[in-house]
């Protein structure tokens, strides 16, 4: 694929790609205040409407995920998410020590090769575990009152709640880390800057 390179850096992000990137940012965003105020711990729409909105935003974000899926294996964009241990070790000593010293990521970021070895797993992890889970898990709560037609007795409410709650908090963490990593760019905004025009810097 050919890079278009510019005084601004690099063009790595398509409009599809920032789209969907801040899109489902929002529908998270969405899912866990509502879904905080469902488990009670604040009030702010009321437990109706929060339920009512939780699920519309749920089935949003199940549509998109897969609008998204087909977009990754149509483009060829999958391929951005192959696992690799090639400079595994020193992307490992980056984060760990280098990013501290100003040092340059050992990994330089290309049209093909958007993400790190680190990044690619970690990608990888959320697109393929956790958020099918959370999806299923979200399907199943959301069809409850149907469990009995379809003969759903592999898992309990509880369990079903219990593993949709655990996988909210991993996505949470996992969004928590993803911010902090926005930071270290070569300016604290740079990343940011380059998910919102498509053109990115590598730190010098």
């Amino acid at each position: 694929m050919e890079q278009k390179t510019h005084m601004n850096g690099l063009y790595l992000y398509s409009r599809y790609e920032r789209f969907w990137h801040w899109f489902q940012m929002l529908l998270i965003s969405i899912l866990i205040v509502t879904g905080l105020e469902i488990h009670g711990s604040y009030s702010l729409l009321g437990f109706e409407k929060a339920v009512h909105v939780h699920n519309f935003t749920g089935i949003t974000w199940l549509v998109s995920f897969f609008i998204f899926i087909f977009w990754l294996f149509t483009t060829g964009e999958w391929k951005q998410y192959i696992p690799t241990t090639k400079k595994i070790m020193a992307v490992v000593k980056y984060y760990l020590v280098d990013i501290f010293r100003g040092k340059p990521n050992p990994v330089k970021k290309s049209i093909d090769a958007k993400h790190n070895p680190l990044q690619r797993i970690s990608y990888l992890s959320v697109i393929s575990l956790l958020l099918p889970i959370q999806m299923f898990t979200g399907i199943l709560y959301y069809t409850y009152n149907e469990w009995q037609i379809w003969g759903q007795n592999f898992l309990t409410l509880r369990q079903t709640a219990l593993l949709h709650v655990i996988v909210s908090f991993l996505i949470l963490s996992f969004i928590i880390i993803h911010v902090y990593m926005t930071t270290t760019g070569h300016t604290p905004l740079s990343y940011i800057k380059g998910m919102i025009t498509g053109w990115e810097k590598e730190k010098l």
